[in-house]
């Protein structure tokens, strides 16, 4: 009978847990962690299932203006938790293990050779953001678009914008050329007549925009600093 009494308590308890973060397990809003060689950098990331079933989540890190980021490969079974960050240069990815609580995550976060410990503890029901699809944009628009952009601390970066209609509507990269020339993807594409805007969530970047010609004119907001930028059509 004791043996019988131990285990219902074991059984509740993980019946609790499970209620307590919600189904199915590794499914919240997750806070925690990222040890890098300087410092911590603050990280949440939110985890569910949509309505077919499947794996969706989202990461933001705060100091390094990634916000609602969605998240690629997620698989969790049983204690094993993995996903990753498409189209960030150096494939980061996450693999870690889910508690028997089912309260925190601990892992690594591997980026271009480098190997960083991740924690993460629940904080409550995830809420998964994940961008709309983007309307087509006007024809105009689309092409490689280049600039120069002059940081806060006076230094110039080259600035290349790549701009197309795909089968599920606007899509687009940006790359900075001087900075390793990565082709980082848009996040959501709005375009109104002649201004469009372009949001780039992994870096907190915006771009505000209207059509001239060949210029595309506006203003170019990263990490509360604000700058004029003017991108010219490269015509091949």
């Amino acid at each position: 009978m004791r043996t019988l009494m131990i285990a219902a308590v074991f059984a509740f308890a993980a019946t609790a847990a499970a209620s307590f973060q919600g189904n199915p397990a590794g499914s919240g809003h997750w806070e925690g962690t990222i040890q890098v060689p300087d410092r911590e950098l603050k990280v949440a990331v939110d985890l569910d299932r949509n309505e077919k079933g499947e794996w969706i989540g989202t990461i933001s890190v705060p100091e390094q203006n990634m916000r609602d980021f969605p998240l690629a490969g997620i698989a969790i079974k049983e204690s094993s938790v993995a996903f990753e960050l498409p189209g960030v240069p150096g494939a980061p990815a996450f693999r870690g293990n889910l508690s028997p609580d089912g309260k925190t995550i601990q892992g690594n976060l591997t980026q271009g050779g480098g190997v960083f410990p991740m924690q993460l503890k629940w904080v409550s029901a995830a809420n998964v953001r994940l961008p709309a699809k983007n309307a087509p944009i006007a024809k105009e628009f689309e092409g490689v678009w280049q600039g120069v952009l002059t940081t806060p601390g006076g230094q110039k970066l080259r600035i290349r914008v790549t701009l197309a209609n795909g089968a599920e509507g606007a899509k687009g990269t940006l790359a900075s050329l001087d900075q390793g020339g990565a082709e980082l993807p848009f996040t959501s594409i709005t375009q109104t007549a002649s201004q469009i805007t372009l949001n780039l969530n992994i870096a907190g970047i915006v771009f505000t925009g209207e059509l001239k010609g060949d210029e595309l004119s506006g203003t170019f907001t990263q990490g509360g600093h604000s700058a004029p930028l003017v991108f010219q059509r490269v015509k091949n």
